[in-house]
């Protein structure tokens, strides 16, 4: 078949080509004919459309799309014309656009993301996921900008994103856990007040500190008392040795003593005549043992520090109504706030036991605060400051004792007033000695008290809980 010849027609549900009869010879033109001169329509031939992607099968023909006019029989092609004369225009074939080709009314591939119709009526393509506009997936939709929502409201974090959150908050403690206790040292450290006060003896084994109660009178709390200025009504000595009991003895201020470049003397005058080196001078001349830290308290200090642990437990056998410190008791045991303490820790005129008696409740009060400091407040800030407020605000120590030292003052407090301690005073030979022009004095037991201090730095002073089992082995 040349290009010249009409393209096959094939008989209708067969796929047959009918065969063409023989050409006629030319007779007289149909009424119909064109006239001679006059441009020739070409012959279309019909096919049956086939949907793209799908072949038609022989035999069976296409059903018609909707709308459209249902095909005419087809019938045998006529028979060809006569040869046309040279006056006559030369009919052009027209081939069967390919469904690659560029022309006109060729099938195209389209994007899925072409306009609504490309594909054909009713055949449009797929919505994209998420996509905006009349054929989402959820109907006419507006469009919508960068911040909008998501479909199905806001995208729950990630496990990833909780397990980042979870690691944030937890190193957020942990810098504050140590930022804060750093912090608090450092402020702390820098309101304690210093003097110098130490010797240049030399060491004795474990840790000696030095406690000087300082009682001012300009504070208005002794009544009646002539005396000025301000003296040491409460001097202790508080020692950790290396390895045993931990002790806290407690120096009667009336105690005679020999003051270097005074002669014999109370102890307290030490603090009269020289301030705190001339104390730590007189104490360790005394007892043999090195100071290694000088703590002085002002005793109107002991009333803040009371209330800053909410106030302390103590107990007296007998009834006291001292006008002197302001101490008014019924015998027992009382919940006791500062004011009540620092009563408590001066009374002497009214104990048949002066200074002995007294240095006993001084330690009472200062075991009561220690076990107060053992309670869960101290992990909370707001408790914390109040008390280191009050501390610092009553206490002067030597350069070298900070607030470190000063916790581990506060932990051998604890273990020299608890059951595996020892609480008491030296051995003493007269409490009432009369050496002549000083008065009563308490005069110690020179003897017995070398081997009292060698067992204070030895650590071999017998515990609070083995002299409560031997009182109770000597009454029954």
């Amino acid at each position: 078949m040349t290009d010249d010849a009409p393209p096959p027609s094939f008989e209708p549900g067969t796929g047959r080509p009918i065969q063409r009869r023989p050409a006629a010879p030319p007779s007289a033109p149909p009424a119909n004919a064109p006239a001679p001169g006059s441009p020739q329509r070409r012959p279309i031939p019909r096919t049956t459309a086939t949907p793209p992607g799908r072949a038609a099968s022989p035999g069976r023909s296409a059903p018609p799309r909707p709308g459209s006019r249902p095909p005419a029989p087809r019938t045998a092609a006529a028979p060809p014309a006569a040869a046309p004369s040279s006056a006559a225009p030369r009919a052009i074939p027209v081939r069967e656009s390919s469904r690659t080709s560029g022309e006109v009314g060729a099938t195209r591939a389209m994007p899925l993301s072409a306009a609504p119709g490309a594909l054909g009526p009713g055949r449009n393509a797929a919505p994209q996921r998420g996509a905006s506009g009349p054929q989402g997936p959820r109907g006419p939709q507006t469009p919508s900008g960068p911040a909008s929502l998501p479909p199905g409201g806001p995208r729950r974090p990630s496990r990833s994103t909780f397990r980042r959150r979870r690691l944030l908050l937890i190193a957020s403690v942990l810098v504050l856990l140590l930022v804060w206790p750093i912090g608090l040292v450092v402020w702390a450290d820098g309101r304690v007040q210093h003097t110098d006060a130490l010797s240049e003896a030399p060491n004795t084994p474990g840790t000696t500190y030095l406690l000087a109660g300082s009682d001012s009178r300009a504070d208005g709390t002794l009544v009646g008392d002539p005396t000025q200025g301000a003296r040491t009504d409460t001097i202790m000595l508080l020692t950790a040795p290396g390895d045993g009991t931990s002790s806290l003895v407690s120096l009667p201020r009336d105690t005679l003593v020999e003051i270097p470049g005074y002669g014999q003397n109370k102890l307290n005058a030490a603090y009269s005549f020289g301030g705190a080196p001339l104390l730590v001078q007189t104490v360790e001349g005394l007892t043999g043992v090195t100071v290694d830290h000088y703590v002085e308290i002002g005793m109107g200090g002991v009333a803040s520090i009371v209330d800053a642990v909410g106030g302390v437990n103590l107990c007296w056998d007998s009834d006291v109504d001292d006008p002197e410190s302001g101490m008014v008791w019924a015998a027992g045991c009382h919940d006791t706030d500062g004011a009540g303490a620092l009563a408590f820790a001066r009374m002497r005129k009214s104990d048949p036991t002066g200074d002995i008696g007294r240095g006993l409740r001084q330690q009472q009060v200062i075991q009561g605060v220690t076990t107060q400091l053992r309670g869960p407040q101290l992990l909370l800030p707001w408790e914390q400051v109040p008390l280191i407020t009050a501390g610092t605000d009553a206490l002067v120590t030597d350069p070298g004792t900070g607030v470190v030292p000063l916790g581990r003052m506060a932990l051998a407090f604890r273990g020299a007033t608890g059951p595996d301690g020892f609480r008491g005073t030296p051995p003493i030979a007269d409490p009432d000695y009369r050496p002549g022009n000083l008065g009563s004095t308490v005069l110690l037991d020179e003897a017995a008290g070398a081997l009292f201090w060698q067992q204070v730095l030895d650590g071999t002073l017998a515990t609070q809980a083995e002299q409560d089992a031997a009182a109770g082995g000597a009454e029954g």
